[in-house]
């Protein structure tokens, strides 16, 4: 596929008037083992997610705003596996051999990176690869945050005008449970934050969504204390009351902090095998229905080859180095376990994420 086609491909997928949601949880382990998961949500088309077993010694070049691959290169120091949006070589979650775990989240609005100068096109990484690049060159948090400084992130996709279109932000976690947060603000400030709340969503930054949780400090697992009031006794009718007021739309803000709730309802787990299970129910939770995202009127409009705007859900296990993940066709959960790969010798390969785009049903036959 020529670049031109590539760059073409992302402007669609920006471009979209409709939001491109997602929602990432982190959960910790009473051996401080991370497991991290997330969703990622598009209704105008198919994404074409795809697998990716990527190789160590691979060799890339990044591509740049003006449609060539003249980018940053690098050579991966580590293999790597991941999903894909748009095309293949666009990584959007994924996890390296080491168990560092990268995912990048629509950032509209806010995410602002360096305009590109042709001159600075060897050290210039393209967004849409940044995912590629911390997988392949790093194994902690701490050499990802060193690191990414060194170079010029750029955007690839522009309007009309030029102007260039919004960008994403990006989650980080190593096997250390180390957990961060990279958004590129007023043309290409980097700020990192440690992810403290285990949570990310969209706009607005990542600062302001933590403020907005003190909104919510009456909320509470279990149900609210009956009380009498004048000789009236009130009490609950059944069990949640003190959950009462979480958000349940799907913006950015309230699915924030509904995923805020919810991990810390389930608190630290005792091992990884229980996080992975409890990652995947919470984020069941943020699946949405891709009629929810068009009003009435554009109905007609809906893409047949879309299920549901969550169209794929993963989760990554950190300590063990293993990558699962369920699709908009087909809700059974699949692992791919990275130490049963040899990525000094396997071969780049793009899989399909379903062989069939259908539910996976299994039959109980009653005798």
């Amino acid at each position: 596929m020529r670049n031109s086609l590539k760059i073409l491909t992302c402007s669609f997928l920006l471009t979209s008037s409709l939001v491109y949601p997602c929602t990432g949880i982190s959960l910790k382990t009473k051996d401080g083992s991370l497991v991290q998961g997330r969703t990622i949500e598009y209704g105008e088309g198919n994404l074409n997610g795809k697998i990716v077993i990527s190789p160590k010694g691979r060799e890339f070049n990044s591509i740049t705003p003006d449609g060539k691959t003249n980018g940053l290169k690098w050579k991966a120091k580590y293999g790597f596996v991941g999903a894909t949006v748009v095309v293949d070589q666009f990584i959007g979650e994924g996890i390296n051999e080491k168990g560092l775990n990268a995912g990048l989240f629509y950032f509209p609005h806010y995410g602002s990176l360096a305009k590109y100068q042709t001159k600075d096109a060897k050290t210039s990484l393209a967004d849409m690869e940044l995912v590629n690049w911390i997988l392949s060159n790093f194994e902690t948090v701490d050499q990802v945050k060193k690191e990414i400084k060194k170079i010029k992130i750029v955007n690839i996709a522009h309007d009309e005008k030029g102007d260039p279109l919004p960008t994403a932000h990006w989650r980080v976690g190593d096997a250390k449970g180390n957990n961060i947060v990279i958004e590129i603000t007023n043309n290409g400030e980097v700020n990192i934050y440690d992810n403290k709340v285990g949570v990310i969503s969209n706009s607005p930054d990542y600062p302001w969504h933590v403020k907005n949780l003190n909104n919510y400090i009456n909320l509470h697992t279990g149900n609210a204390e009956p009380f009498e009031y004048n000789g009236q006794k009130i009490f609950s009718f059944g069990a949640g009351t003190g959950a009462l007021g979480l958000p349940g739309d799907v913006t950015p803000p309230s699915r924030f902090v509904r995923a805020f709730f919810y991990v810390n309802s389930v608190g630290v787990q005792p091992n990884t095998k229980l996080a992975v299970s409890k990652t995947f129910h919470i984020l069941n939770n943020f699946d949405i229905p891709i009629e929810v995202e068009f009003p009435e009127k554009h109905r007609a409009h809906i893409p047949a080859d879309v299920m549901s705007a969550t169209q794929w859900t993963a989760v990554s296990d950190l300590t063990n180095r293993e990558f699962y993940y369920k699709t908009m066709y087909n809700s059974q959960i699949r692992k791919i376990d990275l130490k049963n790969i040899d990525f000094s010798n396997v071969k780049l390969q793009v899989l399909p994420m379903d062989e069939k785009n259908e539910e996976n049903i299994q039959e109980i036959v009653v005798k």
